[in-house]
């Protein structure tokens, strides 16, 4: 934009110096293209389906309590096993179960290794999968 003041050759001549603003412009324009790809990124997010609700959790299996005494009793969660029969009978009678339940062993320090491992082979010949050993810290000394 221009502006002309005065008209003869000696009068001075006031022009409005349109370089800084369209300086400032240019910078604008370059500031708003490089600042719109960043507005515009969006982050895909996979929502769930409503229709299509998630399954409910696993039940949690059940915890069986396995118990072997000093002098080789095998106590099934409180109630003394009164033989390896009764024992496998409770193996056969838990294995089909789903889920299969947990064996947790607790073995006293001072039972026999003997005991233990019948008790751990009449698990392995009925199937039970889920055996582990429960309070092994006290043998560590």
């Amino acid at each position: 934009m221009a502006m002309s003041v005065g008209t003869g050759a000696g009068q001075p001549m006031c022009d409005i110096n349109t370089t800084p603003l369209i300086d400032v412009m240019l910078v604008l324009l370059v500031t708003l293209i490089v600042s719109l790809p960043i507005m515009t990124h969006a982050v895909k997010l996979d929502m769930p389906d409503v229709s299509h609700p998630p399954p409910p959790p696993p039940t949690p299996p059940e915890v069986i309590d396995l118990e072997i005494d000093f002098d080789g009793t095998v106590v099934w969660n409180g109630s003394a096993v009164t033989g390896m029969d009764q024992l496998e009978g409770y193996f056969h009678s838990e294995r089909d179960k789903e889920p299969q339940p947990e064996i947790h062993l607790r073995p006293d320090r001072r039972a026999k290794y003997d005991v233990v491992a019948k008790v751990l082979a009449a698990a392995q010949r009925n199937h039970m999968k889920k055996i582990g050993f429960v309070n092994v810290a006290e043998f560590s000394q």
